[in-house]
């Protein structure tokens, strides 16, 4: 049963918007693909556990504040016998540990170590779960989701499921887990109600609407669309189609994201798409999607 489900960080919706309206910097473009492939990652691992036993409670992507530390989850697993908390990455290459210390081959190049990462949140996890009186047995683990992955010199004991083993590995835990109870779901729940939705004081990117390339960016590959006929638009890069309406109302959905203080207008969304679309025509979708707000010969959507 899951009872959190995995959704893109606003982060890096961020990202993938300005990706393609503008220039990004080398380090805020290193920042948008390691978002980009750490999700991806995620996502194929909450796929292996879709199919999992009912009696089983999933909680995806948390993040929690303890003692004014923040910590990051990507899944918490609850069965009877015990919770287990996975950390997924989504390594692609050869790496070896050398004195507890990882890098990669043949670069030699140090790289953070993932170990300590998974030490930091079963910790302070554990500490967490103390302070709430739970006593079920906590197990962290690592999980190499991406089967180009490979790992040498690691020790036998390393808290880490490999590529090849996932999949034996969920098996074995359907056999030998017993199913999670009433105490486990009122945990979920507590554990629920203290996670925060966003990261106080997340960064800040530097842009400005008039700074930004405009039109309707495509779902599939993110270049820009052009109109098909009245109804549709479509990428010429990819093929894709959308409909007008549905094209608008997800670009003023991507507007919102990177403006939200910004006042949504007629105006604003037609220059937006590039004035791919008439200004009645935005104003009908508008209408149609969006409250429309009147104050005196102020007008705007929400």
């Amino acid at each position: 049963m899951i009872l959190k489900y995995r959704y893109e960080p606003e982060e890096l919706k961020l990202l993938q918007s300005l990706h393609g309206r503008m220039r990004l910097s080398p380090k805020d473009y290193s920042l948008f693909l390691n978002l980009e492939k750490g999700f991806s990652g995620e996502k194929k691992f909450d796929e292996l556990l879709e199919h999992s036993p009912e009696e089983w409670i999933i909680l995806n992507d948390l993040l929690f504040d303890y003692s004014n530390t923040l910590f990051q989850i990507d899944s918490l697993l609850f069965t009877g016998g015990c919770i287990y908390l996975f950390e997924v990455k989504n390594y692609e290459g050869d790496f070896y540990i050398e004195q507890n210390r990882w890098y990669t081959v043949p670069a030699n190049t140090e790289v953070k170590n993932p170990l300590l990462q998974l030490q930091r949140s079963e910790s302070l996890l554990r500490r967490l779960l103390q302070k709430l009186g739970v006593e079920t047995p906590l197990k962290a683990l690592l999980i190499f989701i991406n089967p180009e992955f490979q790992l040498y010199q690691a020790t036998m004991n390393l808290p880490a499921i490999f590529p090849a083993q996932i999949n034996r590995f969920i098996d074995k835990l359907k056999l030998k887990s017993q199913p999670a109870n009433k105490n486990h779901l009122m945990l979920a729940d507590k554990l629920l109600s203290l996670h925060l939705e966003d990261i106080p004081y997340g960064r800040r990117f530097e842009y400005t609407f008039e700074g930004l390339e405009k039109g309707v960016k495509c779902a599939s590959c993110q270049h820009f669309m052009d109109r098909l006929h009245r109804a549709a638009l479509v990428c010429k890069n990819c093929g894709y189609k959308e409909d007008v309406e549905l094209a608008i109302v997800r670009s003023v959905k991507e507007f919102r994201v990177m403006f939200p203080d910004m006042m949504l207008t007629t105006n604003i969304v037609h220059e937006w798409c590039s004035d791919i679309i008439s200004k009645k025509k935005i104003r009908k979708i508008l209408s149609n999607n969006f409250n429309h707000i009147i104050h005196g010969k102020t007008s705007y959507f929400e």
